[in-house]
């Protein structure tokens, strides 16, 4: 392993605890109307990273018509497709069924990664995702629900997916900061639009939606997504992917403390299921670290 890769798994394991233990929060604005909720939380996640972006070093040249595409298309599936999708199979199917099929995000960057970055899916390291998905699906549960929803929640996965592939190229040049603040900024018209022609007229949040709104936009959209993207610039996606098998066991975890409930059985397997897969394919040989020095900026 390289240097920096500690560092990196620091932050992707920090980006997905996050996540996964933010569904509590989540649960507290899910009444909220869902399009308008997304284009206030990402408002305000703009309005913390665009001051801390202009603040980077400036770039060489303007942005290119690849990487506003990238941006756009980023932006339009791993935040805008993402959160309406994933609404929209909660509507047909179970959670369990989407925390399962999401679950399988290591596995898809475990190869789409290496095959993007032009190399070969490294052998363990795809073990190691099929054990990390293996682990989620115990730690979730299995579910039931409709063809509809199943599909709905492969459509979900496809955009978890892309939110990591589509800033791989981007992060070299950009950076965690830019690259953080420019997606969320275009994220807002897209929610906007569709909050204008949704049935579900915008209202003001109550008190406790008010404060899970500044968690969600300042906290974890902020949060999550510079230590993600920071993570992205040190290791390789298929690597990174494996810490999203964290987001079903903090969010069990989690749910634990606030319900004063044990976990079950199977959900301890899943847990350990998991950091065994982490600790196997932290051992991988690093076969390409895409850091560069204009990707810490």
């Amino acid at each position: 392993m390289t240097p920096t890769t500690p560092a990196g798994s620091g932050r992707a394991a920090a980006a997905m605890s996050l996540l996964g233990a933010s569904t509590g929060v989540t649960a507290a604005f899910s009444s909220f109307p869902v399009a308008g909720g997304q284009a206030l939380r990402y408002t305000l996640a703009a309005a913390v990273l665009l001051p801390l972006a202009r603040r980077r070093p400036r770039l060489a040249h303007r942005l290119t018509g690849r990487e506003l595409a990238l941006l756009l298309a980023l932006s339009a599936t791993g935040l805008f497709g993402f959160n309406l999708l994933l609404v929209a199979a909660l509507r047909h199917t179970d959670p369990a069924v989407v925390g399962s099929v999401v679950g399988c995000t290591p596995l898809l960057l475990g190869v789409a990664g290496p095959l993007l970055a032009r190399r070969r899916p490294a052998a363990r390291l795809l073990v190691a995702a099929a054990l990390v998905v293996g682990g989620a699906a115990l730690t979730q549960g299995f579910g039931h629900g409709d063809a509809l929803g199943l599909l709905l929640a492969t459509g979900t996965l496809l955009c978890e997916a892309a939110f990591s592939l589509l800033a791989v190229p981007l992060l070299p040049r950009l950076g965690p900061v830019r690259v953080s603040a420019y997606t969320t900024l275009m994220a807002v018209p897209l929610f906007a639009v569709t909050a204008a022609l949704s049935p579900s007229a915008l209202r003001a949040p109550t008190g406790g939606e008010l404060l899970a709104l500044l968690y969600l936009g300042a906290v974890l959209t902020c949060g999550a997504f510079l230590l993600w993207y920071s993570a992205l610039t040190v290791l390789p996606a298929d690597r990174a992917g494996l810490f999203g098998g964290l987001i079903p066991l903090t969010a069990t975890l989690s749910g634990a403390l606030l319900t004063a409930t044990a976990p079950t059985p199977p959900q301890f397997l899943g847990a350990a299921l998991v950091t065994a897969a982490l600790l196997f394919g932290a051992t991988t040989a690093n076969p390409a670290t895409p850091a560069t020095a204009a990707a810490t900026t």
